[in-house]
């Protein structure tokens, strides 16, 4: 059975199959309707050489097993892995690169994987070349020893989007790996592994839960020798989400379609009230037509998402927009119900050396919006107080 990605945040497709091939609503879990959250480290096994298919919760967990399947469905993969945090999941990934890999990264990053990758994954032997993947010449800086690009599309703060398709070919042609963070627009809005990406990474701590409440990371991928090395890793290295917090996410994800729309439609609204302040001298919107990567996003998403960077006209003007804002939170992270305001220089990008900083554009002057699902007149009124000099 088929069904839209709005009814795959609620149900597994494989278990709507099996429940039609039996007639009947499913026994399982004594018919409850929210998954069961299996808080037990471990299971007693019926004799020696029997198992009910889970041994030791750090190497599976019920609950554990059934959020990892919804985000696998949800991106079109083969498995997922949840993990404790967004920075959990990229390190565990990293465990598949050796001692002498070269990777090219983007320069416009998360903090705090740009923190990872300068003092711990180098540390590790393994080297990085940035560019600005939506518009460098990224084959050019492969060599022999490259094992994969990474991106986020778009990127974090500076709205960058790269064609994930074009870069698809490219990874495919010298064979490595292609790896995207998808974490600003969700499964909901895009799915890199369709586009020809290799492995999916996300901070479920963000739209995926949605409501500030817990922390997760998830990686996903379509490669069944990479599954396998994940799945040894994450038994291995004991990063893996309790059953608690992928009960949180599970819950989160139930509304993840109709919480993406609803931040959209009003990111979209502040975006065109943005544009009409004289203190904001530059918003920053993929859904904007004069965006370079306008097009692209048409072409490879379903939608432009509800995150916002704009820049005003001095440094003091920004940090009085912090201390100003009354129902917007100025607050680190992103992606949860409520709009939350970010100020990258000190914040998210705090630990990126401020060369790098400057010259991927991010300012004492810039300020990223997460729009969450308030009255959008609340919000541009809020904005609008805000920015009053």
């Amino acid at each position: 059975m088929s069904i839209n990605i709005q009814t795959k945040c609620l149900h597994l497709e494989t278990e709507l199959e099996e429940n039609s091939e039996e007639g009947d609503c499913k026994k399982l879990h004594f018919g409850a309707v929210s998954f069961p959250i299996y808080q037990t480290a471990t299971y007693a096994h019926p004799a020696a050489g029997q198992s009910t298919g889970f041994d030791y919760s750090r190497l599976q967990n019920p609950t554990r097993e059934q959020v990892e399947k919804v985000v696998a469905q949800l991106e079109g993969g083969l498995d997922a892995f949840a993990l404790s945090s967004g920075m959990a999941a990229i390190s565990l990934l990293f465990e598949i690169f050796k001692p002498g890999d070269h990777l090219v990264i983007d320069s416009d990053l998360y903090g705090g994987a740009i923190r990872l990758f300068d003092h711990v994954t180098s540390k590790n032997g393994i080297h990085f070349t940035r560019a600005n993947c939506s518009c460098d010449d990224v084959e050019s800086l492969i060599r022999p020893e490259t094992k994969a690009v990474y991106i986020e599309t778009p990127t974090n703060p500076m709205m960058n989007v790269t064609d994930i398709q074009k870069l698809a070919e490219i990874t495919r042609r010298h064979k490595i790996l292609l790896i995207v963070d998808n974490t600003f627009l969700s499964p909901y809005f895009q799915n890199p592994l369709k586009l020809g990406a290799d492995v999916v990474i996300h901070s479920g701590t963000k739209y995926l839960s949605g409501h500030n409440d817990t922390l997760a990371g998830f990686v996903i991928t379509n490669r069944p020798e990479i599954q396998e090395k994940l799945r040894f890793l994450i038994k291995t290295t004991g990063a893996g989400l309790s059953p608690f917090d992928c009960w949180l996410v599970l819950r989160g994800i139930k509304t993840l379609a109709v919480r993406m729309e609803a931040a959209q439609k009003n990111a979209q609204k502040i975006v065109e009230f943005l544009k009409t302040q004289p203190e904001v001298t530059t918003v920053i919107y993929p859904g904007l037509s004069e965006h370079p990567g306008y097009e692209t996003m048409k072409k490879q998403a379903r939608g432009f998402g509800a995150m916002v960077t704009f820049k005003v006209t001095s440094e003091a003007l920004a940090k009085k927009v912090l201390s100003s804002v009354k129902l917007i939170k100025y607050a680190e992270s992103l992606g949860g119900v409520e709009t939350l305001i970010t100020y990258p220089t000190t914040q998210t990008h705090a630990d990126v050396p401020e060369e790098l900083r400057l010259k991927n554009g991010i300012t004492p002057a810039t300020l990223r919006l997460s729009v969450g699902i308030e009255n959008e007149d609340d919000l541009i009124k809020d904005l609008k107080q805000a920015l009053e000099v």
